[in-house]
């Protein structure tokens, strides 16, 4: 079993940042392919990031591509999102979500099925 943790979440100003970060325990995140997903207020879940289990593929959806970031520490089991030019649209409770390395996730992280997920941070943006 793997309890994946998210915290950094907040109220922050438009144009603002935030770096979000999801602790494990229970197992070692290293051999997991990792995601950020988020779920607005009367939306579906969407995905947001996804980093693969070595940090060597990182992949972004088109809303926060050039403005988010997400990085990983296997040696602190824990992955990461920053934040920049926060925008009120990116507000919602944004969650991370593991799974063991599998080649489908190469192709589309945002369509496997996740074994484990955080509780979830809330973040939201002002306008």
């Amino acid at each position: 079993q793997v309890q994946l943790v998210e915290s950094g979440g907040g109220l922050v100003q438009a144009g603002g940042s935030l770096r979000l970060a999801c602790a494990a325990s229970g197992r070692t995140l290293a051999a997991y392919d990792m995601a950020w997903f988020r779920r607005a207020p009367g939306k579906e879940r969407e995905f947001v990031a996804g980093i693969s289990w070595n940090g060597g593929s990182i992949y972004y959806s088109d809303s926060v591509k050039g403005r988010f970031t997400a990085s990983r520490d296997n040696t602190k089991n824990s992955v990461y999102l920053q934040m920049h030019s926060l925008k009120p649209e990116d507000t919602a409770v944004y969650y991370c979500a593991a799974t063991l390395d599998r080649d489908d996730w190469y192709s589309a992280p945002w369509a496997v099925t996740y074994d484990y997920w955080g509780q979830g941070t809330q973040v939201t943006v002002s306008s």
